[in-house]
C-alpha cells in the first residue's frame, strides 16, 4: 500500500513539474546594466530615481544608482566608471567641473531650465542684500549653513565670503539634509539664519523664504540643470542614450517628486515609479522613437 502511495505521489509531483514548466515563463532577462551617479540633493535624488524608473520599468534595463560627491560625480562619468547623471548646474555653478573634464563627457543640454542658486534667508530677516550681512553677522551666529563640501554652490559661497568681505562669517559644511534641518530649527525659534539654497527646492513650498540680493553677481543669473553622459554611451547603449537625451521636465514636475520624497517613510524609487505611471504622456516623449 505504501509503495503504491509513493508511486502516486511521484506521479503527481512529475505532473506538477511539467505543468509548472508549461505555465510559468522565466523572467525576462535585463537588456543590460546602467550606472547613474548622483549627489544626495533633493533635486538630484528625484531626477536620478525617475530616470532609473523609466529605464527599468519601461525598457527593461538593470539600473544602479550610486550616491557620490559632486566632484566624484563628474569624474565617474569622465572616466567611464558611470554612464551619466542628471544634475549638472550650468553655466555657472558647475563650470569648473565641466572645464576639468572637457572632451571626456557629453553634455546633452538642459533637462530643466530657469533654476537659481544663492544665499537664502527666512522672510522675517530684515536685510535684503549679501553685503548687509557684515553689519548683522551676530544675528546670523557668524555663520552660513552650507551643504556637502566640494559642491559648486559651496565654492561660489566661499567666493561670496571673500568678495563681499564677510569677515568673521564661517561657511559650515554639511549636506542638503543638515542644511534644511538647521533652517527648520531656526524658523521654529524665529531666529536669523542664512543657508546655501537653490531653486527648485521643496523648502520654498514649506516656508516663506527669500534670496539675498547679489549685486556682484557671483552666483550668476538663471541656470539650467543639464544631463551629462560618458562619450561612448550613444554607440553602446542607444536606447539609454535616447532616454537621457530626451529627458526634459518642468520645475512643477520636479517639485512634485521632491515633495513626495519628503513624506515620512517614503521611498524615492517607489515615488518615481508612481510618478511616471501618473504621467504617461511626459514619459512617452522621453522613450526612444
Amino acid at each position: 500500500m505504501q509503495k503504491r502511495l509513493g508511486m502516486i505521489s511521484s506521479t503527481v509531483c512529475l505532473l506538477l513539474a511539467i505543468l509548472v514548466g508549461v505555465f510559468v515563463q522565466p523572467a525576462e532577462a535585463s537588456k543590460g546594466k546602467v550606472k547613474l551617479v548622483y549627489v544626495e540633493w533633493s533635486c538630484a535624488t528625484a531626477s536620478a530615481n525617475v530616470m532609473k524608473a523609466v529605464l527599468q520599468e519601461k525598457l527593461g534595463y538593470d539600473v544602479k544608482l550610486v550616491s557620490v560627491s559632486a566632484a566624484a560625480m563628474w569624474q565617474a562619468v569622465a572616466t567611464d566608471s558611470a554612464d551619466g547623471f542628471t544634475t549638472a548646474w550650468l553655466p555657472t555653478t558647475h563650470a569648473t567641473y565641466l572645464e576639468g573634464v572637457k572632451g571626456k563627457v557629453e553634455d546633452l543640454g538642459p533637462n530643466l531650465s530657469g533654476t537659481r542658486i544663492g544665499l537664502v534667508v527666512p522672510e522675517y530677516v530684515t536685510i535684503d542684500t549679501i553685503a548687509q550681512m557684515n553689519d548683522t553677522k551676530d544675528k546670523f551666529s557668524n555663520r552660513i549653513v552650507g551643504i556637502d563640501p566640494g559642491a559648486g554652490l559651496m565654492m561660489k559661497t566661499e567666493k561670496v565670503i571673500e568678495d563681499y568681505q564677510l569677515k568673521g562669517i564661517r561657511l559650515i559644511e554639511g549636506s542638503g539634509a543638515t542644511m534644511t534641518a538647521a533652517l527648520k530649527d531656526a524658523i521654529r525659534n524665529k531666529e536669523w539664519i542664512a543657508v546655501t539654497g537653490w531653486t527648485p527646492h521643496w523648502m520654498f513650498g514649506r516656508w516663506q523664504l527669500k534670496y539675498l540680493e547679489d549685486p556682484l553677481n557671483i552666483y550668476g543669473g538663471a541656470e539650467d540643470i543639464n544631463t551629462i553622459v560618458r562619450t561612448g554611451l550613444k554607440a553602446e547603449m542607444p536606447e539609454v542614450y535616447a532616454v537621457l537625451d530626451n529627458f526634459h521636465w518642468s520645475s512643477a514636475d520636479l517639485q512634485q517628486v521632491m515633495v513626495m520624497n519628503q513624506q515620512e517613510n517614503s521611498n524615492p524609487y517607489d515615488n518615481a515609479v508612481l510618478w511616471i505611471n501618473e504621467h504617461p504622456e511626459t514619459v512617452q516623449a522621453w522613450l526612444p522613437k
